[in-house]
């Protein structure tokens, strides 16, 4: 009889884990995110992204969590990358100069932007506009600005 108790309990809680699975699968089902989309040059011609495994390929990553960019400001240079990875659970924009534009972020997703023109790149949430960012790129072979000038 005991056998049986636990094996009712395993299948509610594997029911339960099931169906709140399905739940926040469905939550973005009909959402414009953009996991990984194709950066646009200023012309706006379509790029394609880069598949590189060297980080000064590839650029650089930054974190959306307690309502802030993490790290704020990042440097980059000329044809690097940039993803945002949200990790809050509220949705979350990356929003401004130089074409960055995501659709809303829901928790775990990403939006990269592939930077064709050096400058500085200020950006922030839409939702949170106290949530405030910005990207630095600089021509190839130029070291990075210390962050005390």
């Amino acid at each position: 009889m005991a056998s049986g108790k636990n094996r009712l309990a395993l299948v509610i809680a594997l029911l339960a884990l099931l169906a709140g699975a399905l739940a926040a699968s469905a939550c973005g089902g009909g959402s414009k995110e953009k996991a990984t989309p194709a950066a646009t040059s200023p012309a706006g011609t379509p790029k394609a992204t880069q598949a590189a495994t060297t980080p000064e390929a590839e650029g650089a990553s930054v974190e959306i969590k307690n309502f802030a960019f993490e790290p704020k400001t990042v440097t980059i240079k000329v044809g690097q990358t940039v993803t945002w990875t949200n990790q809050d659970s509220t949705t979350h924009t990356v929003t401004g100069d130089g074409g960055i534009d995501s659709d809303g972020l829901s928790k775990g997703k990403s939006y990269s932007k592939t930077f064709d023109t050096e400058g500085a790149f200020d950006y922030h949430c839409s939702p949170h506009p106290q949530m405030t960012g910005q990207v630095i790129v600089q021509k190839s072979g130029v070291a990075p600005a210390s962050p005390g000038n």
